[in-house]
């Protein structure tokens, strides 16, 4: 191993344990209408857009148990007839987790970097801006509403769900979340947020989708920079993001560092 190999090591490892440390479990205060369920060692949440389940790094089940834990799941939403999302990550054992998934009909989302950075590092001042684009943070119901046509446009989806999961989260805990749009003559061109998660070091930089006529003029690495400022003043110590292919190369520019992978593996009852 090389001296930059070993130093790179060392840089991520205490990352990466205080990420399955603190990271794993249930985030705090669930929107109206959500709630967490414990089925053995996995996180069981119900309520949302669709099921989802995770677990800590070793499950600590194998062979025949981890396919019942793994059916129990799947029933669970069948019954309920929704979808369902098992979180993986790359680092976790037991290593043939995800063929017994795809044995169990779930399919593989596109694989996210988990990366992680100081927030004090990050925090960068005023964020630099393109001519006539402002950022704003946003708690009203019908700029949420804003925020998923943006996201819908931009992924050529329905994401008209984000607008009820943002405004539960925050009616549920105001100072838990905070949701900015960076906006162009009106429009929203961009939006992410910021999660909390209390009890821990850590919050998470969520969303940053930008239309396409707006992406590589510095709204996005804007985005981060506010963020990371609010969270630095909250005395967070790491930022914690799930990033695409095209997020990630920005985050790693800026300072975060790649830790782990994620994949979503979602089931879907017939029809849907």
């Amino acid at each position: 191993m090389t001296t930059a190999s070993t130093a790179s090591t060392a840089a991520v490892q205490p990352l990466l344990s205080a990420y399955d440390d603190q990271m794993r479990g249930a985030p705090p205060t669930p929107p109206t209408g959500v709630t967490y369920e414990q089925d053995g060692p996995l996180l069981r949440i119900v309520g949302q857009f669709r099921g989802f389940v995770s677990g800590p790094r070793d499950l600590g089940v194998d062979g025949d148990a981890l396919d019942a834990l793994i059916l129990r799941q799947r029933d669970f939403f069948a019954a309920r007839g929704e979808a369902l999302e098992w979180k993986t990550r790359g680092h976790d054992t037991p290593a043939d987790l995800t063929e017994r998934l795809r044995a169990a009909g779930f399919v593989p989302e596109e694989r996210e970097t988990v990366l992680i950075g100081r927030a004090a590092e990050l925090a960068a001042g005023e964020p630099a801006l393109p001519d006539g684009v402002t950022l704003r943070r946003v708690t009203a119901d019908a700029d949420m509403r804003r925020i998923a046509a943006m996201e819908s446009k931009v992924w050529g989806q329905d994401w008209s769900w984000l607008a009820e999961d943002l405004v539960g989260r925050v009616a549920a805990a105001p100072d838990g979340i905070a949701v900015y749009v960076a906006e162009a003559d009106g429009e929203v061109v961009s939006a992410a947020w910021l999660a909390f998660r209390a009890g821990t070091e850590f919050a998470s930089l969520w969303g940053g989708s930008t239309l396409a006529e707006w992406r590589g003029r510095g709204i996005y690495r804007a985005l981060v920079a506010v963020r990371a400022t609010l969270a630095a003043s909250r005395g967070v110590t790491y930022l914690h993001v799930d990033a695409s292919d095209d997020s990630a190369p920005i985050l790693r520019r800026l300072g975060f560092h790649a830790v782990t992978t994620t994949t979503p593996y979602v089931w879907t009852p017939a029809g849907r």
